[in-house]
């Protein structure tokens, strides 16, 4: 645990000087699937008395572009840390492999070349039914998990002095 100045705000065992202020990027594809990631992202930030902004983009493939816009946003209310939220289900074409396989990269290479925290809850799965069982709070919650790695990941870059927080 890393303390800095004389109050913090804890999320477990991450100590924040001041609330992070994190951006929920939401590729709405299929609503009840989406609905239950942003519903575990958002319980899981508010816990952490994190401040949160939500934008929504057409699909997967466009998270990687609105995430570097995000990032080079030109506001006095910067984001600490980013979550990216949407389900990709495999159908009967190449389309799952190209779509899962580039907006994976893409959010690394914008994750790397901007230096963010960011936590991916794009869910890549077979069928809704799987989608479901990862996106619902109440069973796996991988919009809460995302949520967290993002917390986490903001954590770090402040141990490691890579933030003015």
């Amino acid at each position: 645990m890393v303390q800095i100045g004389q109050s913090t705000h804890s999320m477990g065992a991450l100590q924040f000087i001041s609330p992070p202020h994190v951006l929920i990027l939401e590729a709405r594809f299929y609503d009840e699937v989406n609905d239950h990631l942003v519903a575990g992202a958002v319980e899981a930030l508010d816990k952490a008395h994190a401040t949160w902004e939500k934008l929504i983009v057409p699909g997967s493939l466009e998270i990687p572009i609105a995430l570097q816009y995000a990032a080079q946003r030109k506001s006095d209310r910067k984001f600490g840390a980013f979550v990216v939220l949407g389900c990709v289900i495999r159908g009967e074409t190449t389309h799952y492999e190209i779509v899962s396989n580039e907006s994976a990269r893409g959010v690394m290479k914008v994750s790397l070349k901007h230096n963010l925290a960011v936590g991916n809850g794009i869910l890549t799965v077979e069928n809704y039914e799987q989608a479901l069982d990862r996106a619902d709070k109440s069973r796996q919650n991988k919009g809460g998990g995302a949520a967290m790695a993002a917390l986490s990941m903001l954590h770090l870059k402040q141990v490691c002095g890579l933030t003015e927080e």
